[in-house]
């Protein structure tokens, strides 16, 4: 039975995050009358997921129930360029994907059965043990920051709008502090569920995007030195051996405040050391934040 590897491309805009969010499986047992005494049946309802419209595409072109594994649980509202998944199924023709029929077929045969704001870029043969998630050595975030006096108009879901100026010198110092293997609780979201908060971060940086940005419509007076002034994007680069819940964009959060002049170093110092939540920044909103690429063992990671 051969193992299918996905690369996955998804805006999460309209959806409640990569990871199935389901009610039991109606063929499960029924329940008990004390279970239902205690808790009255509810209406099963599917929430939008990527894992799920995928699965069900992937389901559809191999003509046989699969389960998809995906490396990266991103929430609701994240982005993804290069999230990655697997499934294994038979390999006759009648049911599942041979493998003599190839990934390029495959990849085109689950498109055609997505919606077109999710897109598989890449569909290959696994090893028989791949586990998108345990295999993973390295995975990549970035988180885009529109900053200037006018709003993003045309991919105003892709980026966090900050007003203020920032100092990306200071952003890079703060930046700094966090790489490194750490206790990230106070980078973590209430509730994360992970029995250790130790990551390592081994790039954490912020770059100028190239190119001026054309924002929404100005409410400057014609003439005025902010109707001169360009909006501009920032970019943070975040790479790690593995992330908590909203690490990404607490990290995001802490180097905007430290680009404001209310973080600084030796404070994100401070926070990793005592686990103290309120000395790092706010979580910022969804909607900056993109996977980029996982890096796999024996891979060059340039994916």
């Amino acid at each position: 039975m051969p193992r299918y590897r996905l690369t996955i491309a998804y805006d999460g805009t309209d959806y409640c995050g990569w990871q199935k969010q389901e009610p039991p499986d109606p063929a499960a047992p029924p329940p008990s009358a004390e279970q239902l005494a205690q808790d009255a049946p509810r209406p099963r309802i599917i929430l939008p997921t990527v894992q799920h419209v995928v699965e069900q595409a992937v389901r559809h072109a191999v003509r046989e129930p699969v389960i998809l594994m995906g490396a990266s649980r991103t929430d609701a509202g994240v982005h993804a360029a290069g999230q990655v998944a697997a499934f294994t199924t038979s390999n006759d023709r009648a049911r599942g994907w041979p493998v003599e029929r190839g990934g390029e077929p495959l990849r085109r045969a689950i498109n055609s059965r997505l919606p077109e704001d999710v897109v598989v870029t890449d569909a290959r043969i696994a090893p028989d043990h791949f586990d998108p998630i345990r295999d993973a050595e390295r995975k990549a975030y970035s988180y885009r920051l529109h900053v200037g006096r006018d709003r993003a108009m045309w991919d105003r879901r892709y980026v966090h709008h900050v007003w203020s100026e920032l100092d990306v010198d200071a952003m890079n110092a703060a930046g700094a502090a966090i790489v490194g293997e750490h206790d990230f609780a106070a980078f973590a979201a209430a509730g994360h569920g992970r029995l250790t908060t130790v990551r390592t971060v081994f790039e954490c940086r912020v770059v100028q995007e190239d190119g001026d940005v054309i924002a929404g419509a100005s409410h400057s007076m014609p003439g005025s030195l902010d109707a001169l002034m360009p909006s501009s994007r920032l970019r943070i680069d975040v790479v790690g051996s593995g992330f908590l819940w909203n690490m990404v964009r607490i990290i995001a959060g802490t180097l905007v405040e430290a680009g404001m002049g209310k973080n600084n170093p030796e404070r994100v110092r401070h926070a990793i050391a005592t686990g103290d939540r309120r000395l790092a920044g706010p979580t910022l909103p969804a909607r900056g934040l993109r996977l980029e690429w996982i890096r796999y063992r024996g891979e060059d990671g340039s994916a």
